[in-house]
């Protein structure tokens, strides 16, 4: 995911909420225990990790068991001692204590969250550190770890991760992913892999896919604990058959065999906190809910219909409706790039207020700018008394809506089949429409010259445009 990547408005659930989902989480939950259950007489070695002939006991405390108990115990600890639930008081005599951020879990959903955090860094680190068993064989007679044996890059790791949670949370938000779904893990090793002008992925990309995907399977065990990701591991019997050829990612009919992810609620939390840190703009509904209108349709006018409607609505909720009506007719207007967009966003808007806001609509009937879609609103709602536009305001209003929404859509199908329906509707359109005074005349004329099907018509729209930009002295 590029740092430069405008990205889709999350919609994150209360802060209470969160805190409680952190506070249940497994390595967050064992590192508190932990720090309640240490004494006078824990010792820790000198990297702050509890000595080893105290792990069982540690693990007992936690209820752990089997072959797995005492490096769970363990990185609870570490946990512990990262978020600062537990200080060290004496590095030489390995003595501790209760760490002054234990309170902060019985404190505010912002304190929690915070240790959270934390604790979500550590389980990060770990999860791009190389598995213990290499760690084991890449270790020379003195016991020192010789690195280079490893072809292990930490921020070469650390990188690759961020990427593939940054991937999978732009494939959360999008109003086009899977939303509260999992995304099948070979599909998000893929997208840090294959190239998106590849067409038919290579055997050799297909191999580094597959070794991504076992990577991934890995680091992915180790994050679930702290409470980012839900995830369904890789089937064993596909680990196995991956000794003797590699695990090419294939069109099988249950693809949840090889691993589906998804980021949870506090997953979400977690990883926008992270981009927000790293200044990658990453906007959540309810943002601008006590922003100003001018802010409010700015700040919608890349987002995804539905978002742009649940921050709307958010923002009508904290003010009166007549209002709110005003602020927002009052905002759309202008004559700059973005103008005819703030106006489409507060057309829509509008339609969430109600008939509450007919004395704001009135009130704007002759404003060059604003009478036109005042007029379309207050008929949709069967009010009476309302003056017929002149021509002039017709097309002015026509070129902005066009304009509206090629900033908002691009030349997709609907603003296609919008513009066939406007030259198929007046026939001396273009005759007309290059003459109209609105800043966006003739891009909109070039725009419908190169999205009508018809040659003929796609012609007199070209040479509409090139009067309309000869008129604007362009």
């Amino acid at each position: 995911m590029s740092d430069s990547s405008p990205l889709p408005p999350v919609r994150l659930h209360p802060e209470a909420e969160l805190a409680r989902d952190a506070l249940s989480t497994p390595l967050l939950a064992r590192a508190a225990r932990l720090a309640r259950w240490a004494g006078e007489d824990t010792r820790v070695d000198a990297g702050g990790g509890l000595v080893e002939e105290q792990l069982p006991a540690a693990a007992s405390h936690l209820g752990l068991t089997g072959d797995e108990a005492a490096a769970h115990a363990s990185e609870a600890w570490r946990v512990a001692v990262d978020t600062g639930l537990v200080e060290i008081v004496d590095e030489e005599e390995g003595t501790v204590a209760t760490g002054a951020d234990l309170a902060l879990l019985s404190g505010a959903p912002q304190d929690v969250l915070g240790v959270w955090l934390t604790a979500l860094e550590t389980a990060l680190a770990d999860a791009s550190v190389p598995d213990l068993e290499d760690l084991v064989d890449a270790m020379d007679e003195s016991g020192e770890v010789d690195f280079a044996s490893l072809d292990w890059d930490p921020e070469a790791e650390q990188e690759f991760l961020d990427g593939v949670l940054g991937n999978l949370y732009l494939l959360t938000v999008s109003e086009d992913g899977p939303g509260d779904g999992p995304v099948p893990l070979p599909a998000l090793a893929a997208s840090m892999i294959v190239p998106s002008d590849m067409g038919e992925p290579t055997n050799d990309v297909l191999e580094q896919v597959s070794d991504a995907m076992m990577r991934l399977d890995d680091q992915f065990r180790i994050l679930e604990p702290v409470g980012i990701v839900e995830y369904q591991p890789v089937d064993e019997a596909l680990m196995a058959d991956a000794d003797e050829e590699p695990a090419a990612v294939v069109d099988d009919t249950d693809v949840s065999r090889y691993g589906m992810v998804r980021l949870t609620p506090l997953g979400l939390y977690g990883l926008r906190s992270r981009l927000l840190e790293a200044g990658i703009a990453a906007p959540a509904v309810g943002d601008l809910a006590d922003k100003g209108a001018d802010a409010l349709l700015d700040g919608t006018a890349a987002f995804p219909p539905s978002a742009a409607q649940a921050e709307t609505e958010q923002w009508l909720d904290r003010r009166e409706p007549l209002a709110a009506a005003r602020e927002l007719l009052a905002a759309a207007r202008g004559s700059d790039t973005g103008a005819p967009l703030r106006r489409l966003r507060c057309q829509q808007a509008l339609s969430l207020v109600g008939v509450v806001a007919e004395p704001a609509l009135r009130e704007v009937l002759d404003d060059p700018e604003l009478g036109g879609l005042a007029r379309v609103w207050l008929v949709e709602r069967g009010f009476g008394d309302v003056p017929a536009p002149a021509e002039d305001m017709v097309f002015w209003l026509t070129i902005d809506t066009v304009a509206a929404q090629l900033a908002a859509e691009g030349n997709s199908e609907e603003l296609q089949g919008l513009v066939e329906g406007l030259a198929q509707q007046h026939s001396g359109f273009f005759a007309a429409a290059w003459r109209v005074d609105h800043p966006a005349t003739a891009d909109v004329l070039e725009a419908m010259g190169r999205l009508h099907p018809d040659k003929k018509v796609a012609k007199e729209a070209r040479k509409a445009a090139f009067k309309a930009r000869s008129q604007q002295g362009g």
